[in-house]
């Protein structure tokens, strides 16, 4: 299960190294503005990526739950956290967000299980 980290990001790495070298303006400020975003501001860090979380869940894209999932684990989120802000998250999407919960789930056990394996 641990390997589905890894594709993940070696997916998005590699994807996102086409996508910047094509040179595309607003594709670069795109991607400049959701770094900054999630920045520490007036909210801290942990509280912007369960609010990203949230707000990926609810608009069901899995790869950008993955990513906010990862970066909420390295953040030093605990799965309580995270798993009462996905209630949350389904509860305000409905039923139709309970797949990519079950998907949400198999990543963070994987992230789990990379941060035992790394110990």
């Amino acid at each position: 299960m641990a390997d589905l980290v890894q594709e993940f990001n070696d997916y998005r790495q590699k994807m996102n190294d086409k996508l910047l070298a094509d040179n595309n303006k607003i594709i670069k400020r795109i991607f400049n503005l959701d770094t900054n975003a999630y920045m520490e501001g007036a909210l801290d860090v942990k509280t912007k990526e369960l609010l990203g979380l949230v707000a990926s869940a609810v608009l069901r894209c899995d790869d950008c739950i993955k990513y906010h999932l990862e970066t909420s684990h390295k953040e030093g989120l605990t799965k309580e956290q995270v798993m009462e802000a996905l209630g949350i998250a389904t509860l305000v999407g409905g039923t139709i967000v309970i797949p990519h919960l079950r998907r949400a789930y198999e990543f963070w056990e994987a992230l789990e299980e990379n941060a035992k394996g790394s110990v």
